[in-house]
C-alpha cells in the first residue's frame, strides 16, 4: 500500500489475494505463471514476462500505478483489473495498456488470444453477473489454489460462494458495481474446490453470504460433511431465523462479519442501509448470536452527517458492551463511482481535490470528506481513538471473559488471542501511512 516511516509498509496480517487464484483457474496450462505479492516480497521487474495482470483496489491504487510504470518502462503489456479500475477505468487507463471492467472471467481467454495474435484491445467488459446461456448448476469461476504455493499467508484458506449484493448502500462500491444484483457458484462445484482445497478453516470473501437464504441453505447443508471452520460476511438477518443460525453452526460457522455501521437511525436511512433500518435495535439480534456461540466481527461506518466524536465514543462504548470479538471503526471514504462520492461532490464536501488516494498529502486514517458537526481531524481522531481503545490490552483481556463466544471451546479461545493483538498491531502500523512508494527503492 505505501510508506510507514519512510520504509514500505509489510502487512503481517495478510490473507490469500483470491483474484489470482481465479485468474489462475481460467488460465490455460499452456500459459506460464506466477504471482509476486507487493504486500511483502520484491517484484523482479527485469524478469522476462509477455504480460502483468495488475489487481487494483483504491487503497492500492497509486502504488499499482507505479508498478505498472516499471513494467510499461520495459516494454512489458500491463493489464489492470479490480474493484477501482471498474468504477474509474479512465484514470487506470493513464497508466496501462488495457483494462478489464467487470468480471474478467468470461474475457480472459480472449485477452490471451489477443496478446499472441498482437491485437490487443485497450477495454474488454467482463460480466457483472452471471454470464449468459450458462445453466444453473454450470461452473461460473475455477479457483486454482496452486498459484499461492511457496507464499506466505495466514492459515486461513479464501473462498467465494457469491458475488454482488442485494442491497444499495449509498457508499458501497460493490453495490454501485453490481446494481443490486448478486449470482453465485453451483453448489456442487464449490463443494469439489473446498474438498481438495487443503484447509479446514475458511473465510467466504461473499460480500452477503446469507443475501439468497435459499442458496445458503443448500450451501451450509452441503458443508456439513466437510466438517471445516469457516467465517464470512453477511447482514445481521440471519439471527432472526434460530432454524436458519442452528444450520449455520451445524455447517462450522464459528463468525461473522456484519456491517452495524451505525447506531443512529438517521445516519442509517442517509447510507441507505435498507437492511438494518428495519430493526429497532440490535440488541436481541446481538444477544442470539452469543447464545449460539458465533463470534461477530462488528463493522463500523463513521462520519455521517449526524456523527460527532461524542457520538463515536457512543458506539465504541455500545460496542465494548456487546464484547464483540473484534471491531472495525471505519471513516466514511467517498469512492468514486458511488452515490456518496456524487453526493459529497455536490456539496462541495471532497478534501484533497476529490483524489485523496492519488494526493500527495493523504495519509491513511485522515477524512475525505469535510463532516457536518465537526472537523475533518476531530472525525480522524475519534475514530482513530475508538479503535484503540477497543483493542487496548485492558478492553481484549474484558470482552475475553465472554463464556458463550471466546471461550466457548479451546479453538475459539485460541483464535480470539492470536487474532486481536496482530489485527490491533497492524492497525497502529497503518495509520499514517503515505498511499504509494513514491520513488523509494
Amino acid at each position: 500500500m505505501g510508506l510507514v516511516n519512510g520504509r514500505p509498509y509489510i502487512d503481517k496480517g495478510r490473507m490469500e489475494p483470491l483474484t489470482f487464484a481465479f485468474l489462475k483457474g481460467a488460465t490455460p496450462a499452456e500459459h506460464e505463471t506466477v504471482l509476486y505479492d507487493d504486500r511483502y516480497e520484491l517484484i523482479p521487474y527485469d524478469e522476462p514476462a509477455d504480460i502483468v495482470a495488475i489487481n487494483t483496489e483504491i487503497y492500492t491504487a497509486r502504488r499499482a500505478y507505479e508498478i505498472a510504470g516499471e513494467f510499461r518502462k520495459r516494454g512489458i503489456l500491463v493489464i489492470m483489473g479490480g474493484c477501482h479500475t471498474t468504477m474509474i477505468p479512465k484514470e487506470s487507463l493513464e497508466h496501462c495498456d488495457t483494462v478489464v471492467i467487470g468480471d474478467a472471467e468470461p474475457v480472459w481467454q480472449e485477452i490471451l488470444d489477443d496478446v499472441q495474435s498482437k491485437h490487443l484491445k485497450r477495454i474488454y467488459r467482463g460480466s457483472l453477473g452471471k454470464s449468459k446461456g450458462l445453466g444453473p448448476s454450470e461452473k461460473i469461476w475455477t479457483t486454482d489454489y496452486s498459484i499461492f504455493e511457496g507464499k506466505s499467508y495466514l492459515p486461513v484458506r479464501l473462498a467465494q460462494f457469491s458475488r454482488g449484493c442485494q442491497n444499495h448502500c449509498e457508499y458501497c462500491a460493490t453495490g454501485a458495481i453490481y446494481k443490486r444484483k448478486s449470482y453465485h457458484q453451483p453448489v456442487h462445484e464449490l463443494i469439489k474446490e473446498l474438498e481438495t482445497c487443503g484447509r479446514k478453516l475458511i473465510f467466504f470473501v461473499d460480500d452477503n453470504i446469507v443475501a439468497d437464504k435459499k442458496a445458503a441453505k443448500e450451501l451450509f447443508t452441503a458443508l456439513i460433511p466437510l466438517k471445516i471452520r469457516w467465517f464470512s460476511q453477511g447482514d445481521i438477518s440471519f439471527a432472526e431465523d434460530p432454524l436458519f443460525m442452528q444450520l449455520m453452526i451445524k455447517s462450522g460457522c464459528v463468525g461473522m462479519v456484519v456491517g452495524f455501521e451505525s447506531i443512529n437511525y438517521t445516519n442509517l436511512k442517509q447510507m441507505k442501509k435498507n437492511c438494518n433500518l428495519t430493526y429497532e435495535n440490535y440488541d436481541q439480534l446481538i444477544e442470539k448470536t452469543r447464545n449460539a456461540g458465533i463470534f461477530i466481527w462488528a463493522a463500523f461506518l463513521l462520519g455521517y452527517d449526524k456523527e460527532t466524536p461524542e457520538s463515536i465514543k457512543k458506539t465504541l462504548d455500545w460496542a465494548l458492551s456487546k464484547k464483540f470479538a473484534f471491531a472495525a471503526f471505519n471513516i466514511s471514504m467517498p469512492y468514486p463511482g458511488t452515490e456518496y462520492y456524487t453526493r459529497m461532490a455536490k456539496e462541495k464536501r471532497l478534501l484533497f481535490n476529490g483524489n485523496w488516494w492519488l494526493h500527495d498529502d493523504y495519509s491513511f486514517g485522515a477524512s475525505a470528506i469535510q463532516p457536518t458537526l465537526c472537523s475533518p481531524e476531530e472525525l480522524s481522531n475519534a475514530c482513530l481513538e475508538a479503535r484503540m481503545s477497543h483493542s487496548s490490552i485492558r478492553a481484549i483481556l474484558s470482552r475475553s471473559l465472554d463464556r458463550k463466544t471466546h471461550m466457548k471451546d479451546i479453538r475459539n479461545f485460541i483464535t480470539y488471542f492470536l487474532y486481536n493483538p496482530l489485527f490491533r498491531d497492524e492497525m497502529k502500523k497503518k495509520h499514517g501511512m503515505l498511499l504509494g512508494y513514491r520513488g523509494s527503492a
